[in-house]
């Protein structure tokens, strides 16, 4: 529905016309809807790379409805039961087997967190492509990368909630890491378990903040992501400003309203994406070992360590470069130093709009230095990635090192490698 349309609706005297006016009256419903829809005025060279900030809406939307029938008939306790069976453990059997379409739900919601990360990182990718951390933008980026941290931590949390070999190794592991912090480190990783070992009090704390806590978070921060996107307006392929260029009517040359040209065709996205989506859900939930772990189908056993424990393929890039460390230094063992680095693999994301010094922002127009470091930068992530899920070797070790140095210079080299960079100008107007 169009601006002059909805309020030709409003005035045009029927009950439902009524009622918009009476709302409006006393909500900013309208002025909402224009402001956000109707009346954003967003680029209008668009491409498929924008598909992915709708879609990542969606599979959140798609996660908290999930989530919630789980709540209903999961039990968070790490007791046995008469089986000699871990609740938490029975419980997710029980949605599995017992609830009606429990199946159904719990694939989804399995599936829907892998989902979340690659679309997130598409939608990462995109943002580093086109430049869109960039001036006016860096408080857009800062809330994204928050989003991307409350992800990380909601998923980790969701991770140990089935209570299997993964789940309780997975937890061992990691909180395990906050030990190596000097001083405080043994009485933080208590503080976090709730107990000297993991057990119920560390899997009621997952629980709590998987459920109720991160994710209020997560949709503030959403939230402020959209709101602050509005304000100064959407980036787009060619890096221009469309706000500099406008009509008489104050309305930007180049941009056409988000409502209803960008909602009809994100639906194109959508659909790809659910095809994608359902045939994963109901043909090969698991994915092979990636999305749902082999290990966490097996009751959690504090006397039975798997041979390997690897986090799911989301962690494996900051897994890898948490192994890369292997010497110790300063003092300093290297231990500490891998979860230093682990830390700061996803807090360099912060810096991104102060360490880019290009006198442009898409990568249409920028020169070959940019490019071939940001093939580095990929390649490395993937490579990373994949040895985070693979058992430790001497080799192996050595390649990880190799690529979290590159993984690292993409961004503490960036200020040089853009100054120097051979750019091209970038358009007064867009490009179609």
């Amino acid at each position: 529905m169009g601006a002059s349309n909805y309020e030709k609706f409003k005035s045009d005297g029927t009950l439902a016309g009524n009622v918009l006016e009476w709302v409006d009256a006393r909500f900013p419903l309208t002025a909402n809807w224009k402001a956000h829809l109707s009346e954003y005025y967003a680029p209008k060279n668009f491409n498929f790379w924008y598909f992915f900030g709708s879609l990542a809406l969606l599979v959140l939307v798609l996660q908290i409805v999930t989530g919630i029938f789980l709540v209903m008939h999961f039990k968070p306790d790490a007791s046995l039961n008469s089986a000699g069976v871990p609740v938490a453990f029975a419980s997710v059997e029980y949605i599995m087997r017992d609830v009606p379409w429990g199946w159904l739900i719990r694939y989804m919601h399995s599936t829907g967190a892998s989902a979340f990360f690659i679309v997130v990182y598409l939608h990462m990718f995109r943002g580093m492509l086109y430049g869109s951390y960039r001036k006016p933008r860096e408080l857009i980026w800062i809330f994204g990368v928050m989003i991307y941290l409350a992800l990380m931590a909601e998923a980790f949390m969701g991770y140990l909630l089935p209570w299997g070999q993964m789940s309780y190794w997975g937890a061992q592991v990691i909180l395990s890491l906050f030990s190596a912090i000097p001083l405080v480190g043994n009485d933080l990783a208590t503080w976090i378990r709730g107990d000297y070992v993991i057990g119920d009090a560390t899997l009621n704390r997952m629980f709590s903040f998987h459920v109720i806590a991160v994710p209020l978070v997560l949709l503030g921060l959403v939230a402020a992501h959209i709101l602050a996107l509005h304000e100064v307006g959407s980036n787009n392929p060619d890096g221009v400003e469309i706000k500099k260029k406008k009509d008489e009517r104050g309305i930007p040359l180049d941009g056409i309203p988000f409502h209803p040209y960008y909602t009809v065709k994100d639906i194109v996205g959508v659909v790809v994406f659910l095809m994608a989506f359902s045939i994963i859900v109901f043909f090969m939930p698991e994915f092979g070992g990636y999305f749902l772990e082999y290990n966490n189908f097996i009751p959690a056993d504090p006397l039975k360590t798997p041979p390997h424990i690897a986090p799911v393929w989301y962690f494996t890039p900051f897994y890898s470069i948490l192994r890369a460390n292997t010497v110790n230094f300063f003092w300093i063992d290297a231990k500490l130093w891998g979860v230093i680095f682990m830390g700061l693999g996803v807090m360099v994301f912060f810096l991104l709009p102060w360490l880019d010094r290009s006198p442009v922002k898409s990568i249409r127009y920028r020169g070959p230095l940019f490019k071939g470091a940001l093939v580095a930068f990929v390649i490395s992530f993937f490579i990373l990635g994949y040895l985070g899920i693979l058992p430790p070797t001497p080799g192996r070790t050595l390649v990880s090192q190799i690529c979290t140095i590159i993984y690292f210079a993409f961004f503490l080299l960036m200020p040089i490698y853009t100054a120097l960079d051979k750019c091209k100008p970038e358009p007064e107007r867009v490009t179609q």
